[in-house]
C-alpha cells in the first residue's frame, strides 16, 4: 500500500512538473514548415495563412500556436535545427506575455469599430485618403514616435511624442492631419494600444472613422509596420527619443518620403500624394 501511495505521488508530481511543456505543434510536418518559413523572416501570421492554401488537408494552426511553438522550451519542442526559433521573429522578446494579460498600455477603449467593419475599399489601395497609426517606442524613456502612413501612397507622418498618453496621441495626430485636404484623411486602421483611446476625439475633430484591428494582427496594418521597418533604419533599437531632436525626426520623414518606391513603378511616396491632391484639386 506504501508503494502504491509513492507511486501515485510520484506521478502526480511528474504531471505537475510537465504542466505547461506540452509539445506544439505535433504534426512534423507542419513543425518544418513553419521552422523554413520563420527563416524566410515570415511571420506566424503569413506562416499560418499560407499554409492553409497550400496544404489545406494539414491540421489547422492558428497564429497563436506558432507564438507558443517558438516561445516554448527547445528542449520539449526539439525543433529540427535546434535553433533558437525567436531569433527569426522580427520583434522578439526573451519571454512571450500571456495573450489577454494587461501590459501597461492595453485595456478596453469605449467605442471602438472594428476592422472587420472598415470599407472593402481600403484594401485595395484603390483611392487616397486611408491611412494607418501606430507608436515606435523606446525602453531608453517616455519619449516615442507617433507615425502615420497613407496606404495608397505610402506617405508618411512621423512626430516625436513626449509620451503614450491617449491625449498627446490624439492631439499629434489631429495636428498633423488637419492640413490634409478632407478627401485625403477618410479612415484610420490602428491597434488597440491605449494611445488610441481618445478615437472619438479624432474622429469628431478630423471626420474620418477609425478602426481597430484584431488583437495580435499586426499584419492588418501591413503599410505602417513596414514603413516603421523603415524608420528603424535610421533609429535603431534602444534609441533613446528624448535625445532625439524634432529636427531630426523631421530630416527621417523627409527623406523616406523622398525614397523612389518599387510598387509605386519609381515614383516617392510623395510625388504619388502629391499628384493625387492636384488631380482631385
Amino acid at each position: 500500500m506504501e508503494e502504491f501511495r509513492n507511486s501515485k505521488q510520484e506521478r502526480a508530481e511528474r504531471r505537475i512538473q510537465e504542466r505547461g511543456h506540452r509539445l506544439r505543434l505535433k504534426d512534423p510536418r507542419v513543425r518544418g514548415y513553419v521552422e523554413r518559413n520563420l527563416k524566410r523572416h515570415w511571420s506566424p501570421e503569413q506562416i499560418a495563412g499560407r499554409m492553409h492554401v497550400v496544404h489545406p488537408d494539414w491540421p489547422l494552426v492558428s497564429p497563436e500556436a506558432i507564438y507558443q511553438f517558438i516561445y516554448a522550451d527547445i528542449s520539449i519542442n526539439a525543433n529540427a535545427s535546434g535553433d533558437d526559433l525567436r531569433q527569426y521573429l522580427r520583434r522578439h522578446h526573451r519571454i512571450r506575455k500571456k495573450k489577454g494579460a494587461y501590459h501597461g498600455n492595453r485595456g478596453s477603449i469605449a467605442g471602438k469599430i472594428s476592422i472587420e467593419q472598415r470599407p472593402q475599399e481600403v484594401e485595395t489601395r484603390a483611392t487616397f485618403g486611408h491611412w494607418e497609426g501606430d507608436s515606435i517606442v523606446s525602453r531608453q524613456s517616455l519619449a516615442r514616435l507617433n507615425s502615420l502612413v497613407e496606404r495608397k501612397s505610402g506617405l508618411l507622418k512621423l512626430s516625436k511624442i513626449e509620451n503614450g498618453t491617449s491625449a498627446v496621441t490624439a492631439t499629434v495626430v489631429v495636428r498633423r492631419l488637419k492640413r490634409v485636404p478632407q478627401s485625403f484623411r477618410r479612415t484610420m486602421t490602428v491597434d488597440n494600444g491605449h494611445e488610441h483611446a481618445d478615437h472619438l476625439n479624432v474622429t469628431e475633430k478630423l471626420g474620418m472613422a477609425i478602426f481597430f484591428c484584431h488583437v495580435y494582427c499586426s499584419s492588418e496594418r501591413g503599410t505602417n509596420e513596414n514603413t516603421n521597418g523603415l524608420v528603424r533604419e535610421y533609429f535603431r533599437k534602444k534609441t533613446n527619443f528624448a535625445l532625439v531632436s524634432s529636427a531630426d525626426v523631421a530630416r527621417v520623414e523627409r527623406a523616406l518620403n523622398c525614397r523612389p518606391r518599387k510598387r509605386l513603378h519609381y515614383l516617392t511616396p510623395l510625388e504619388v500624394f502629391n499628384q493625387g491632391v492636384a488631380l482631385k484639386g
